[in-house]
């Protein structure tokens, strides 16, 4: 090989080729990272009205907005405690995605034995799946719970991995589920309990990212809901039985406050009164919890704790869409040892920005709840060149939304067509058709 070369090149071409393979292995092919943040307009004064722990009768508590799942104020958020029946709401959401609502079930005699509040459905009795749903979310019967949790899992206790499996996949972590019905309970591995913080982030979820958000708000929101236990006819289908079942939604702050759509009453001798709500108002979506919120006889003070919370949102939060990052600001990254570079100018990368939320696929947000004094940053994290090769659809950099240190979104920077590296055959081939070329000039 090496004589035919010097056959056909003279040795100012072999000189030259050997410097480009020169020059390629010992270019540096690393640059520094880019830092480019873009800023909203001036912050405002900040007119915010702090809420005081001591304002609230709850143990802990928290504010939250389902959509991007800020805490907007928390008290003792992080706390482990129980939860009551506002355990249902796992249960319920669980059911809806696993089960189809016109699935018939029967109520065993371990549903029947539940202590109050009951439907008091007896063993052998058939419901429909949809209507024990109603019955657990409006009139809070533990005995619809566990008939739902043994067809939906097989027994109470397959069913109560399925709620902790579900709390992980939305990201709790000090979350622990045993009954389906949220009774105080306690086995080798810890207590029936949850956080504040991490009961909010369930009803987040269960309001804004399931995909049978509709079906639950449905239920949640429903006044009351009347029903009948089914029998089997001879034909193998189902007819309504004898028995009138009328459940009215005992989750009062939908009257007390406008825009109010979702929420569940909780209480037991180890949790005391506890309460998850949920309102919508314009672009805001909020989600409130309350945890031992006192003991009887102060049953009303959840719906006074829960008020103070959603009003504390709505007077000093605004909801604010993410800025815009447009291609044309990413400024330009450079690609070293790229064929195209060799003989002309430095070959820049097309480049895109695909987006995605943090920590939840699903969602279906473009902002979060805000004060005025507060604002977006935007970090652009891009590196000042590359070395070829560089392939199509190649994650090259981020950019990065946050707000006071905690970070909402991230878009992913790819590169939209591949740009490849020069090497010795690009080199050989490059170097004779160039020769060849400056031979046919001069003979014209």
């Amino acid at each position: 090989m090496g004589r035919v070369i010097h056959k056909i090149l003279p040795k100012s071409c072999i000189l030259f080729l050997s410097l480009v393979l020169i020059w390629i292995q010992v270019l540096p092919s690393y640059g520094n990272n880019r830092y480019v943040c873009f800023k909203k307009e001036e912050a405002k004064t900040d007119s915010t009205k702090e809420l005081e722990d001591s304002n609230l009768y709850a143990k802990a508590a928290v504010l939250m907005d389902a959509q991007s799942g800020r805490i907007l104020y928390g008290k003792n958020q992080d706390e482990i405690l129980p939860m009551a029946s506002t355990t249902k709401i796992m249960t319920c959401i669980v059911a809806l995605e696993n089960m189809d609502m016109e699935q018939t079930l029967q109520i065993s005699q371990k549903a029947a034995s539940m202590p109050d509040v009951q439907l008091n459905a007896k063993e052998g009795d058939f419901f429909y799946m949809k209507d024990l749903l109603y019955s657990l979310m409006l009139e809070s019967h533990n005995d619809s719970a566990v008939a739902i949790a043994e067809k939906v899992g097989g027994s109470v206790e397959n069913f109560a991995a399925m709620m902790n499996k579900k709390a992980k996949e939305i990201g709790c972590k000090n979350t622990y589920f045993i009954t389906p019905n949220g009774l105080d309970a306690k086995n080798e591995t810890g207590i029936h309990s949850t956080t504040a913080a991490e009961l909010a982030k369930i009803m987040a979820y269960c309001v804004n990212q399931s995909s049978k958000r509709d079906l639950f708000l449905e239920i949640t929101s429903t006044p009351s809901y009347m029903f009948h236990n089914i029998v089997k006819k001879e034909d193998g289908s189902w007819a309504n039985g004898n028995k009138n079942y009328l459940c009215n939604n005992h989750n009062a702050f939908l009257q007390m406050m406008e825009g109010a759509k979702s929420g569940k009453t909780g209480f037991t001798g180890n949790a005391g009164y506890c309460y998850v709500g949920y309102v919508e108002k314009g672009e805001m979506k909020l989600v409130a919890v309350v945890l031992a919120c006192g003991w009887p006889p102060h049953k009303t003070r959840k719906w006074s704790d829960v008020r103070k919370l959603m009003e504390y949102g709505i007077e000093n939060y605004t909801y604010k869409k993410f800025p815009t990052v447009q291609v044309s600001q990413l400024g330009k990254i450079s690609v070293r040892n790229s064929q195209k570079g060799l003989f002309s100018q430095d070959e820049y990368l097309k480049l895109d920005i695909q987006g995605e939320s943090i920590d939840d696929e699903q969602a279906e947000w473009g902002g979060v709840l805000m004060r005025d004094s507060e604002e977006i940053k935007i970090e652009i994290n891009l590196p000042k060149t590359m070395t070829a090769p560089v392939k199509n659809g190649e994650h090259v950099g981020d950019i990065v939304y946050s707000l006071n240190g905690d970070i909402y979104r991230k878009e992913t920077v790819f590169v939209k067509e591949n740009v490849y590296r020069i090497d010795y055959k690009y080199c050989l081939v490059n170097v004779i058709q160039r020769f060849l070329l400056s031979i046919s000039n001069k003979k014209s």
